[in-house]
């Protein structure tokens, strides 16, 4: 096997990268000047020895409790519940929340062998024991696992007094009726939004 076999071969194992797709970032990097390549392997290499997760949440971060964390600016009575520290960024890049977050690092999935305790479960136990939240907001996907993951938030907090609520999902922004399947449609209505 070449170098260049194995290179395409090692980029296949990247999520969402198929051999087509590991095929063109190959011939690009051969493409790339040396500064470049250089720099990303050094920054690959890197990655997990100046990432870690934060003792607090359980985000990816440089600096140890991480920036939300540590933001006075936050609010500390609303903690946002999610699958996986990628889900942060995605919720912190429509400027729409300022409390602060939990990953829970999966979800349960028997299938997969993954139950409570293979999860964060604990840690956020004992982090709403000692912190006066108000509200959790469940941010776990709208799947089977999520779901699952979301019920089990929902009796493990059921009479702590603080008040529990899930993302709504249903169709997107721009959405046609005719194209969405009906797991969607029903979830849509379900999750309705009066307007008077």
């Amino acid at each position: 096997m070449t170098t260049l076999d194995q290179l395409i071969r090692n980029l296949t194992r990247l999520p969402g990268i198929g051999r087509k797709s590991a095929a063109r970032i190959a011939y690009y990097l051969l493409r790339a000047d040396r500064q470049f390549n250089a720099d990303l392997a050094r920054e690959i290499a890197e990655l997990k020895e100046r990432i870690r997760e934060c003792s607090i949440c359980g985000n990816y971060t440089e600096v140890d409790p991480c920036e939300i964390c540590t933001d006075p600016r936050r609010d500390r009575s609303v903690l946002c519940v999610v699958e996986q520290s990628q889900d942060i960024q995605t919720i912190e890049a429509t400027r729409e929340y300022s409390g602060l977050f939990h990953v829970l690092n999966g979800v349960i999935s028997p299938i997969d062998g993954i139950g409570p305790d293979d999860l964060t479960f604990g840690k956020l136990e004992k982090r709403i024991s000692e912190n006066d939240i108000a509200e959790i907001i469940i941010a776990t996907n709208p799947t089977v696992e999520g779901d699952a993951t979301a019920m089990y938030l929902v009796r493990m907090f059921a009479n702590s007094g603080i008040s529990l609520s899930r993302l709504a999902s249903g169709l997107p922004v721009g959405g046609d009726l005719e194209y969405a399947d009906r797991l969607t449609l029903a979830r849509s209505i379900k999750g309705r939004i009066p307007l008077k």
